[in-house]
């Protein structure tokens, strides 16, 4: 029972911040889609789903095997929880202006404008389900899973994980033109 509390309290906590960042609930539009799969239009990171949701799925992944080996004798529960409980940390921290600021100067993200708070609880659940996957997975089909992911992203919006962690570390012009074709 308190792993599930304290991951209401973790979700609760997330959103109260998320509010006091000035994060919308969902689309400025007025509309409430499933899946807004343009990353160059104005809905890209306003709806439950968008195509880098996939990304998030590859958070549960890594977090999933971190805590296992982390902390092996903790519950399911907790380490669900402690998982959860990192990617709402990354949803508040990936909504700061300053993070919005360095996805707009240094990856392809030129008019990001920061995640719904319907997008932001959709990229947690895609957390879930990607630390859900591991754990039925196992460490070899995780890696699959991780590989595959990273190569259809690639292919299908030109970023991927790997790409956008490099790009808000290191940006690289060539990358950032190649991925500007479209």
């Amino acid at each position: 029972m308190w792993p599930w509390l304290a991951l209401g309290l973790i979700l609760a906590a997330a959103v109260c911040e998320l509010r006091s960042q000035a994060r919308i609930w969902w689309c400025a539009c007025g509309q409430l889609k499933f899946f807004a799969g343009d990353i160059w239009s104005a809905h890209n990171s306003q709806h439950v789903f968008d195509p880098y949701s996939f990304t998030h799925v590859l958070h549960g992944l890594v977090f999933y095997g971190i805590i296992a080996r982390l902390f092996p004798r903790v519950s399911l529960a907790w380490r669900f929880c402690v998982a959860i409980g990192l990617e709402a940390l990354w949803e508040v921290f990936e909504n700061t202006q300053f993070i919005i600021q360095r996805y707009r100067e240094a990856t392809i993200g030129l008019g990001y404008e920061g995640d719904s708070i319907v997008n932001s609880l959709g990229d947690v659940l895609f957390c879930s389900i990607g630390f859900g996957l591991a754990r039925c997975f196992g460490l070899r089909w995780s890696l699959v899973l991780f590989v595959a992911t990273e190569l259809a992203l690639l292919f299908w919006v030109r970023d991927n994980l790997t790409l956008n962690i490099l790009m808000l570390i290191y940006p690289l012009a060539a990358i950032k033109s190649w991925q500007m074709i479209h």
